[in-house]
């Protein structure tokens, strides 16, 4: 069974940072781009970040530029997204997918539950 676990959301105050992880299992996504996306209530899903098979080429979104990096542990079947210098327009539940190295997430096979990331003093 192919799965997406993400973890790492939570409660955060602006200025802040929080690393979340996606741990992915059931097949060998060694080889598959990731990405990241999230949804904010009453907004269509949207792209985030997305990271090559070998980690060595990255896309971010421009909201996202020079606040969020993603990353891929040694196994290669899980990603990271380091976000600092949140913002309370960063607070959305963030989806993990494997599959595409695309920014539409109709070009994804596989995603995770989401987790919530709340900006907020």
């Amino acid at each position: 069974q192919v799965q997406l676990v993400e973890s790492g959301g939570g409660l955060v105050q602006p200025g802040g940072s929080l690393r979340l992880s996606c741990v992915a299992s059931g097949r060998t996504f060694s080889n598959y781009p990731m990405g990241w996306f999230r949804q904010s209530p009453g907004k269509e899903r949207e792209f985030v970040a997305v990271i090559s098979w070998s980690g060595g080429t990255t896309y971010y979104a421009d909201s996202v530029k020079g606040r969020f990096t993603i990353s891929r542990g040694n196994g290669r079947n899980t990603v990271y997204l380091d976000m600092n210098s949140l913002k309370p327009e960063d607070t959305a539940v963030y989806y993990c997918a494997a599959g595409s190295s695309s920014s539409y997430q109709s070009a994804y096979n596989y995603w995770g539950q989401g987790t919530q990331v709340t900006v907020s003093s």
